[in-house]
Order: structure tokens, then sequence, then C-alpha cells
């Protein structure tokens, strides 16, 4: 299915559910945390969205693919601050875990989604899809609160 609209992208809207998901526990915590870590945390997470979206409006594939880049940059910097509020007891262990399965599974979308554009690029179509794949999380990393597998990290240094 080509999505008319960017809204009905499914990695742009698995980007919203974890930064609306994040904003609703941020704005509760204390004016330092919210100003420090919770500013920073916001916007990396609502930047995976943003050049998602950015992406989406670029007629040249190199662009396209550019922001997508981006998008993956401002999910390791989420993943981050991720990190540092855990560190601080800002975010509940629990709550953590689920934003970073979240981001996984954002993650593997989104390098579906490069994936398609490039596949896209070589066969010569103008359209942007998202290929039919069904995303799911390795549970079994999900208690050692790992965010990606080394094949994941290895495979995502090989795509520049």
């Amino acid at each position: 299915m080509v999505a008319l609209e960017f809204e009905e992208l499914r990695v742009l809207q698995a980007a919203e559910a974890v930064a609306d998901g994040v904003w609703e526990q941020v704005m509760g915590w204390k004016p330092f945390a919210r100003d420090t870590v919770g500013k920073q945390l916001a916007r990396a997470i609502d930047s995976i969205g943003a050049n998602i979206a950015e992406a989406y409006g670029r007629f040249h594939y190199g662009e396209r693919l550019q922001f997508l880049y981006y998008a993956r940059g401002s999910l390791f910097e989420a993943k981050y601050w991720l990190n540092r509020a855990s560190a601080r007891q800002l975010i509940p262990s629990d709550d953590v875990r689920q934003h970073i399965t979240g981001l996984t599974d954002l993650a593997c979308q989104l390098n579906s989604f490069v994936g398609s554009i490039k596949a896209h690029q070589k066969g010569g179509t103008k359209a942007v899809r998202e290929e039919s794949v069904v995303y799911g999380t390795d549970q079994s990393t999900v208690g050692s609160e790992a965010f990606l597998t080394d094949e994941e990290l290895q495979w995502l240094g090989s795509n520049p």
C-alpha cells in the first residue's frame, strides 16, 4: 500500500507513540530534571518523527535517505537520554524497558523503510513505500535491556 499522507506511515506512527509516551512522563518531573534531561530527551525523541516527516517531503532519494539517517541518529540520542533518566531514577525501570522496546521496534521499522527506499531507487520508481512486514521485538533481550543486537549494530554501521 502506498501511503498517501505522511501521517499514514507506520514508522511515523510508531515514532509518535514513543514520543508521546515519554512526553507524558517528562511533564511530571521536577523543574530541574525536566529542564536538563527532560528537554534533551523530548527533543531527541521528537526529532525522530520530525526527520521521518522531512524525508517524506523530499523529492530526491539521497535527501530522503539523509533525513532518515538523521532520524536514526536521533533514535540513538534518545536511547542515551533514556539511559540518563534511568540512571538518575527519573523513569521507573519497567517504563524505561517499555520505551527501549518501542525504540528497538522503531529502529527495525526505520531500517526497513531505508531499505525500501534504496530498493525503489535501484528499480527506478519514484514512489516511497513501506514494505509489508510485521515488526516485532526479540523478547529474549527485553529483560536484559539490550537495545540492539550485535548483528543489528553491525548492520547499522554498514549503511552510511
